[in-house]
């Protein structure tokens, strides 16, 4: 062994060249604060290993990049915890850096003659941000394309060169492929190309000028072996624990639900790094903002890069340290009202519940039996009854109706409340409700409606108000046929159970006893001119398609119609979201089947908004 590491010494010198790292003279002995530069490099090496590996397996298209992420973080094996250790290492590099600019700010490491070396730090600063900045819209979920396309539309505000300069970056007038794949292009290649120039030249520079000792040297000088790799190792494995922490308490890093240009995305955010810029572009409205996103943050960068020429003034070092300090001060102020700012609004709130919920439904999508369709992922929720129901729910029917008392999002709307709350509509609960004196003119029915003098609740408070013990039970039966007739999902174990109970219900909605069919229509039974909607079907979804299209329909309400659109012939909806609503009010959505064994992993948690 001993003659091949002399063969290859003879070839390349190595020797020497192991001999000059490991014994660097270390100023005052190892030290604690000397460990920043060896974490940085650590962490970038696992960026570049891990990057390569995802780079396997994901495609950079505006069709696949989501669903080779998705790939990768619930199908590949150990593809959540490669997600995870690339996306928590690279914030653990953003901490690190800003500890290293401490580091050689109060050590006075910038001054002559590593002026250039503290330069070439500054710009891997901005580097290592750009990497952040690029990465985030690689998953191509909501979050990075909405997030992406706030923080581009700040070049739109350069002077003179604003926006061929957004066009250039975005690759186009509008949001897509190119984008895309420029932004890879950028996080995968250019960038990392650039670090490693002037990652190798700041190591040249931080060699060819040593360590700047912080005076007075309390110990002796010592070798860089074994006490100072002794402390950047274990400092490698501290911020290593750290990072495998995060990936394992979350599942590695989190996925939103596809990008989608026609879905407005309001729980879009940047990462907490950026938060600051985000806040302070709110104290600049209108055509002031060119303040806050460029004057003052090139005010400031400019400050940083003057400080080795500040340094050399009589209180140069303590004005750069202040500065320093007053401008992490001003960034952490900036984060935190952001953070209380979003913690205080239910608007906010509201969107990141609904924002983890597309994100969760897309997932159980796209594991169903059919999975992902070719037309791509963003497909998926898309034609997805639970989650565009409550949408188009609230965007259209929630000024008149409630759901559960809210618009189907959460929100309460405005408008006060004018027709019933469809919450398990033709559900047996939801008759019986409607069938109740005590209930039917209430707000949850017809309380808000002109209906609510009309013959229907004046039937309910007068004549079933009046029922005995015999005709309540009676009632009860008619509840659970009429129910029957919607072949709601919810109720089918019920309705196979009770199928006698149902036969006889249905003879009783057709019964003269019941009075049903005065004004009625139930199958044969009835008149051939009824004054209130035919229940035949009632809350099927065939009745429901028909009755959301045109409720003024001689079927349904006729002239009686009470302010409800005819959403189908006045074109207000399509018949595919017309559809979507009627699944997501009878509760008819894709559900995975429950798994017979039980699952002894929990499921992993999220971070709650803060």
């Amino acid at each position: 062994m001993k003659a091949f590491f002399d063969w290859a010494d003879q070839r390349t010198g190595y020797k020497k060249l192991v001999h000059e790292t490991l014994y660097e003279n270390v100023p005052g002995g190892a030290r604690w604060r000397y460990v920043w530069g060896s974490t940085l490099a650590f962490c970038f090496s696992i960026q570049v290993i891990t990057g390569l590996a995802l780079w396997v397996a994901y495609s950079a298209g505006s069709q696949t990049a989501w669903e080779s992420v998705y790939y990768i973080q619930h199908e590949m094996w150990g593809g959540w915890f490669l997600r995870g250790l690339h996306h928590y290492t690279a914030q653990a590099m953003t901490v690190l850096l800003v500890f290293h600019l401490m580091q050689v700010v109060i050590d006075g490491a910038y001054k002559a003659p590593r002026e250039i070396n503290f330069w070439s730090g500054v710009v891997l600063l901005l580097l290592v941000l750009a990497l952040s900045l690029t990465g985030y819209l690689l998953p191509w979920d909501q979050k990075g394309f909405w997030a992406t396309k706030v923080a581009t539309s700040i070049a739109a505000i350069t002077p003179f060169i604003g926006p061929e300069l957004q066009k250039l970056i975005v690759g186009g007038s509008d949001y897509g492929h190119h984008t895309l794949t420029r932004f890879f292009a950028l996080h995968a290649g250019i960038i990392p190309g650039a670090m490693v120039a002037f990652i190798v030249a700041h190591i040249y520079l931080f060699r060819r000028h040593g360590l700047t000792p912080k005076e007075p040297r309390r110990r002796p000088d010592a070798a860089f072996w074994p006490d100072q790799v002794l402390r950047d190792a274990v400092a490698c494995l501290a911020v290593l624990l750290v990072v495998v922490f995060f990936i394992i308490r979350y599942r590695g890093a989190e996925l939103g639900a596809p990008a989608d240009a026609s879905e407005q995305f309001s729980a879009a955010r940047p990462e907490w790094y950026f938060l600051f810029l985000f806040q302070l572009l709110k104290y600049f409205p209108g055509g002031t903002e060119i303040w806050g996103a460029i004057i003052i943050p090139a005010l400031l960068m400019g400050v940083l890069v003057a400080m080795p020429f500040v340094g050399n003034w009589k209180l140069g070092h303590r004005f750069n340290v202040g500065f320093l300090w007053a401008m992490l001060a001003g960034v952490g102020l900036l984060t935190y009202l952001a953070r209380t700012e979003d913690a205080a609004s239910p608007e906010f709130i509201l969107a990141v519940q609904s924002a983890e919920r597309d994100a969760a439904r897309v997932i159980v999508l796209a594991q169903s039996p059919d999975g992902i369709p070719t037309a791509g992922a963003v497909t998926l929720l898309r034609n997805d009854a639970l989650t565009q129901g409550p949408k188009l729910f609230a965007k259209n029917c929630a000024s008149c109706h409630r759901y559960d008392g809210h618009d189907g999002l959460g929100s309460q709307p405005k408008d006060k409340i004018s027709a019933s709350d469809l919450k398990g509509f033709a559900s047996r609960e939801w008759i019986a409700g409607l069938l109740d004196p005590a209930r039917v003119d209430s707000l949850h029915y017809f309380g808000g409606s002109k209906q609510k003098t009309g013959k229907m609740v004046k039937f309910v408070k007068e004549d079933i108000a009046e029922f005995d013990a015999a005709q309540k039970a009676q009632l009860q039966k008619l509840i659970v046929g009429l129910s029957a007739e919607a072949g709601l999902k919810a109720q089918s174990a019920a309705d196979t159970r009770d199928a006698v109970v149902i036969a006889e219900g249905r003879k009783l909605v057709s019964s003269t006893a019941m009075n049903c069919t005065d004004c009625h229509k139930f199958h044969t039974a009835g008149t051939d001119d009824p004054s209130a909607p035919d229940l035949t079907g009632y809350g099927s979804r065939e009745w429901l398609l028909a009755f959301i299209s045109d409720p003024s329909h001689a079927r349904f309400y006729g002239e009686r119609n009470d302010r409800m659109p005819a959403y189908g012939p006045d074109k207000i909806l399509t018949a595919a979201e017309i559809g979507l609503v009627t699944d997501w009010l009878r509760g008819e959505w894709y559900e995975p089947k429950a798994d017979p064994l039980p699952n002894l992993i929990p499921p992993p948690r999220r971070a709650s908004p803060k």
